[in-house]
């Protein structure tokens, strides 16, 4: 069940039944010459679409646009500063808990999102109780990394080994060829690649990782590799959701 899909009155049924909801959340960043840029939000979508259908929860819209400053010194990259996207999470968290959602549960496409979610969420807390809104002590937040999945990871290593890399990686870039085939993109990579760097702002991480890639080798992924992943992810996020959902 999709949010931007459903009538007012469904979501009221709804929340008879379950005060749970998915959130995907992504980014909106380079993936390397052959990873699409769309890759972060398209991997946390469309995983976020097969919970929901696997476990009966309400899947809201997308957030397209995360933090990814360190990557806007490429084209077409877009980001929100952490202090903006923390303002926009509880602006989504509140609304939604004036409706009667107390369990949001984040399925998360993009590691540069991690500690600017975990700061929104402090914030959200806060917040909620700063506006004596009723049922404020019974919000609960979430995160679930899609990529970290223990049988994504298993799946991973044993495809690709240290070629998975960190950043425009195959499993990654597999998931959107199955998503999306008629997307899938060629273009020569270079033998080496540079790993382990730090990251500082744009300009510098452009410098150290010029073609985008993070120790990565994406041009091992195949859409059927994607299936794979698409699959145990479900599985696996699927599980989590509904002991999250069980939680005190």
């Amino acid at each position: 069940m999709q949010l931007h899909l459903s009538t007012w009155q469904e979501v009221d049924r709804y929340l008879e039944q379950s005060n749970g909801i998915i959130l995907p959340i992504g980014s909106t960043e380079q993936h390397s010459p052959i990873g699409l840029i769309g890759t972060d939000a398209i991997c946390a979508e469309a995983i976020a679409c097969g919970v929901g259908d696997a476990t009966q929860a309400i899947v809201a819209p997308t957030i397209n646009v995360g933090m990814a400053l360190h990557h806007t010194a490429f084209a077409g990259s877009i980001s929100l500063r952490p202090s903006t996207m923390i303002l926009m999470v509880r602006d989504y968290i509140t609304c939604l808990a004036r409706s009667g959602f107390r369990k949001f549960f984040f399925i998360n496409g993009h590691g540069g999102n991690v500690a600017t979610l975990k700061a929104a969420f402090s914030e959200t807390y806060a917040h909620l109780v700063d506006l004596g809104m009723d049922g404020a002590d019974r919000v609960q937040c979430q995160i679930n990394n899609w990529y970290g999945c223990s049988s994504v990871y298993k799946l991973a290593m044993e495809l690709y080994g240290d070629q998975e890399g960190s950043h425009a990686t195959p499993s990654e870039v597999a998931l959107t060829q199955y998503l999306y085939p008629e997307a899938i993109k060629q273009a020569p990579l270079s033998v080496d690649v540079a790993k382990g760097e730090p990251i500082y702002g744009a300009i510098d991480f452009r410098r150290r990782y010029p073609d985008g890639r993070m120790g990565s080798n994406p041009a091992l992924a195949t859409p059927e590799q994607g299936q794979q992943f698409y699959e145990l992810a479900v599985k696996e996020i699927s599980t989590a959701y509904l002991e999250f959902l069980r939680a005190g």
